[in-house]
């Protein structure tokens, strides 16, 4: 196959692919996750280290964190292995405003409806009803560089689920409890949870999702040189 054949089939993919708020139940099949999951291995990494440790939760184990999340969000009992201030500046602020405008304005929820928008941001602790969500976990002794590493696999991941017909979800918010997460999934402690990403079969009535994010003109963000 040609570099000009793979092309537009990759252009596909890309533009493809969104985050998914809203899934259909059913279960992904096995197999079919295991050539998502083989395909996204592929992904480089530093000195072919492959850092990721990749935990995916379904059926009971799912259904407990599930069950367990929520309230303890609402209690304020939060574990997160890495730092997150969760707070921007400038042009970076102003995307995550707009983002925000954009998936509340397709839901139909109001700047002055707090009670719905926190609904809306609770439903992150549900997984959106996803089915299946993969927790990314990291070494302990390893830090930002290896860090990098996950990040492309996700991608890797989340481009893989999307030309297998499936949606995803990257979520940081799902690094919030890394303990209850762990003790769920009888992860050991020397792993640390980066995020997570709910994946499964899009629903497709649901009006959030609709929404599809702006991105920025190349010229804002992207620079040649010579």
């Amino acid at each position: 196959m040609t570099a000009a054949s793979l092309a537009p089939a990759f252009a596909g993919i890309m533009k493809s692919r969104y985050s998914v708020r809203a899934f259909r139940p059913e279960r992904v099949p096995q197999a079919l996750m295991d050539q998502v999951f083989t395909l996204a291995n592929c992904t480089p990494s530093n000195c072919n280290t492959q850092p990721w440790m990749v935990h995916v939760a379904s059926g009971e184990p799912l259904e407990l964190l599930r069950r367990e999340i929520p309230p303890a969000m609402m209690r304020g009992e939060i574990t997160m292995d890495f730092p997150y201030a969760g707070k921007y500046h400038g042009v970076y602020k102003e995307r995550q405003g707009e983002a925000a405008n954009d998936l509340f304005k397709v839901m139909d929820i109001t700047r002055e409806d707090k009670v719905k928008r926190n609904e809306a941001f609770m439903r992150n602790f549900i997984f959106f009803d996803a089915p299946h969500v993969a927790f990314l976990f990291i070494p302990q002794e390893y830090g930002l560089r290896e860090a990098t590493d996950i990040g492309m696999y996700a991608q890797s991941l989340m481009l893989s689920l999307t030309a297998h017909g499936l949606g995803s979800c990257p979520q940081t918010s799902l690094g919030f409890h890394a303990d209850l997460v762990r003790k769920t999934l009888g992860v050991d402690d020397s792993f640390k949870l980066l995020f997570g990403i709910s994946f499964g079969y899009p629903d497709d009535t649901a009006a959030a999702n609709q929404c599809r994010t702006a991105r920025a003109a190349l010229s804002d963000n992207t620079f040649f040189h010579g």
